[in-house]
Order: C-alpha cells, then structure tokens, then sequence
C-alpha cells in the first residue's frame, strides 16, 4: 500500500523462464514440469487456458490448488489428504522455499514446478503464457492457435498494457484502496477504460485483427469475475457487466469457445473472495449469485466476422479429472 492508499501489485517474481534452448537452465521438455493455478485466481486463469488452447494437457501437467488459502500461502486442500498428488506439497509455499530457502516476495500462482526438484522455475504469469505459446511450439496440438503473431505483436502488447493497468490491476485498486482519494482515482480510470473498450467492441468481435489473442485472454478472467465479485466486493459498481452490451457479449462468446469457459469455476472465485478478503468481508458470507445461467445464451458476436483460432480449430475437452462443475 502506497502512502496515499493507493494498492501497489508487487510484481518482483521468478522471472527463470522455460524455454526451448534451455537458455536458462530449464528446457521444454514433455512430463517434467507442473503448472499450478487456482480456479480463483485470474492471473492463473490466464495460463489454464492458454495450456487448454494449445492442447499441452498431456505434456504440462496440471496442480490446482484450493480456493481458500492462509498468510503462508495457497494451499491443496481439495486434494486427497491435503497434498498435491505429483508435488506431495500441502503449500505451495514448500516449492517456493525449495528453490530459495525463506523466499519472502509473494507466492504467487500460475507457477510452474520442476518436479524432479520440487522447486519453482517461474511465476511471471505474463510471461509464462508467452511462453507457452512460442517456446513449447514442439508439442502444441494441430490446428493451435498463434495468440501472439509476430506482425500484431505491437498492438497487442500496447493493448494488453493498458487493459492490464486500469482493468486487470485497476479491479483491485479499487478493492484494495486504503483512502477515498485512492479509491476514486482507480474507479474513474477503471471504467474510463472499459467505456472504451466497450466502444472497441461494439464493432468487432475480438480486440486485436479477426481471431483471438493474448490480448482478448488478459481482458477475459476480469470479465468472467466482474459480476461474481468486482462488482460488490471491490465496489466497482457504476455498471454489471450484464449491463454492458458489446462487453457482455463478447465475454459470452469466449465463454462459450473451447478453452475458455471450461476453466471457470464460479463457485471457488466466490469462496476466494469473499473468505480470504476477511479486511474487506469480515463475516466471510458468500453471496449465492449472480445467476450463471446467462452465461449460455446467445450473442450474436458471429455477425461481426471473424474466426475465435483462424485457420486452426478448437480444442477437444479437458481431461475428466480437469473438468469444472457445469452451469446449473
């Protein structure tokens, strides 16, 4: 927290990255390394669904801790006798200190485990998904999508910055803010963002050319959790999404394509939320809505041209042990 109540993200992360020359020490290779996510956690959302999009099921395995966790860390508490099954870790936290012992920034999901070792390599979500998509390139499945091709690269990234300052983060800055003033500045440059992103998508149907990128995948996981608990719980409440005609329907339709909406659980997002913030609700009560069922109907988005992976195709579904609960 800053000294004018404004949130500040730390974002001092493993930075190691997994590449295909192994250029820092950590090559792709196929069943060596786990990434693990939270079903809450946006950031993390990001890379389930760029692994889902690029078929890397079989090839990076999946951890998925709980939705509730403690000042230690995240937690497997959904798993059989509290530990992760590869990992054999209750916390997160124990990979971290493998890699280095007292590790004191913030333990942080997506991660992504060297199971040989048990440590972390990395937990720069942004990069993780970059990477995911250009340097595991050798077991991508057919007809993957290029998220982030080279002659869009400039206006995705300049995109991606802005949605990631005043959307992604602003959400939380809004939520997090210790003083009126800091409040107020977030929640006006939140919503100035997304009248223009409404107005962006008004007239086509993803953010960057005729197929989905990275961009339209940072902008999604806010999307997705803006009714369920941005609206009320961090008070970002001029509008629901619902509300909002070009945005609610370009979120159905990601929802609605392969690779994106299987990766929501609603129910765990709430229970993250609405416990852990115990600051910002102390009773720990989960609101039972919003209605999901919305979520399934039509949007129309298909008027307006394009194709969600260009010339390749939609994933098959996940792994039955990867499955999220269907909407009621």
């Amino acid at each position: 927290m800053a000294g004018d109540g404004e949130y500040e993200r730390d974002q001092n992360y493993l930075t190691t990255r997994i590449t295909a020359d192994g250029r820092d020490g950590y090559p792709v290779e196929a069943g060596r390394y786990r990434l693990v996510i939270a079903r809450a956690c946006p950031w993390a959302n990001r890379a389930a669904i760029v692994r889902r999009l690029m078929g890397l099921e079989d090839v990076l395995s999946l951890g998925i801790a709980g939705p509730l966790h403690d000042e230690r860390s995240w937690s497997f508490h959904l798993d059989p006798g509290g530990k992760d099954p590869v990992l054999g870790i209750e916390r997160l936290q124990e990979a971290f200190f493998r890699r280095e012992p007292g590790y004191r920034r913030g333990i942080t999901v997506p991660a992504i485990v060297d199971i040989p070792t048990g440590q972390v390599v990395t937990n720069d979500f942004a990069q993780i998904t970059l990477d995911l998509g250009h340097q595991w390139t050798a077991h991508h499945r057919d007809g993957a999508p290029d998220l982030y091709p080279q002659e869009r690269r400039e206006e995705i990234d300049e995109l991606a910055g802005t949605i990631f300052r005043d959307v992604n983060n602003g959400v939380y800055q809004c939520g997090f803010a210790g003083t009126q003033k800091a409040y107020d500045k977030a929640y006006r440059r939140l919503w100035e963002r997304l009248d223009r992103l409404e107005e962006r998508l008004s007239s086509r149907r993803y953010l960057v050319g005729e197929t989905i990128t990275e961009a339209d995948v940072r902008l999604f996981v806010t999307l997705v959790r803006f009714d369920a608990v941005y609206h009320g719980h961090f008070k970002c409440n001029r509008h629901k999404l619902t509300e909002l005609p070009a945005l609610w329907a370009y979120a159905r339709d990601l929802f609605q394509t392969p690779g994106f909406g299987d990766t929501i659980d609603f129910e765990q997002i709430k229970a993250h939320y609405y416990v852990v913030h115990s600051d910002i609700n102390p009773t720990g009560i989960i609101p039972q809505g919003p209605d999901t069922a919305g979520w399934l109907t039509a949007h129309g988005r298909e008027e307006l041209g394009g194709q969600p992976f260009g010339d390749g195709t939609p994933p098959g579904p996940p792994p039955p042990h990867e499955r999220v609960p269907p909407l009621p």
